[in-house]
């Protein structure tokens, strides 16, 4: 369950359990609730409770694509990091997603937002996303012939 306070962050729309989970190290069920505060989002899981910043969260395409007020909001908190750069679990949740894809066409959707984001995110995770998206595409076109 997602509780949302009245005044929400404008990073709320890309929160899911999947990308808390992942940001988390935890499975997808322990997640009981995530509220949605002003400036912080609460995770209550089994056995666990832990404030997540919103721009932790990585964007998704089932919503509107970031804009620039977004990246500002995301610099603003990875300044304070040694890369400066995305959390490294971005790369796993956008590899999962190019895995997860039904069709070459929602392979390029997730394909184009990380073409969207591809300045906050390191060369060496945007490399390994190319290569997952090139494989998940040929897969997807080699499905699609033989069937």
């Amino acid at each position: 369950m997602i509780a949302t306070s009245q005044q929400v962050n404008p990073l709320a729309r890309f929160v899911t359990k999947e990308a808390i989970a992942l940001h988390l190290k935890i499975e997808v069920a322990r997640i009981k609730e995530i509220r949605l505060w002003p400036n912080v989002i609460l995770v209550v899981a089994q056995g666990l409770t832990r404030f997540v910043s919103y721009a932790d969260i990585p964007p998704i395409i089932e919503v509107e694509p970031p804009q620039t007020p977004d990246f500002s909001r995301w610099r603003k908190r990875w300044n304070k990091s040694e890369t400066k750069r995305s959390p490294e679990f971005w790369e796993e949740f956008y590899r999962q997603k190019f895995c997860e894809a039904a069709s070459v066409a929602v392979l390029q959707t997730w394909g184009r937002l990380v073409g969207i984001i591809k300045s906050v995110m390191s060369q060496t995770a945007l490399e390994s996303l190319r290569t997952q998206y090139a494989e998940t595409k040929n897969t997807l076109q080699l499905s699609l012939y033989l069937s």
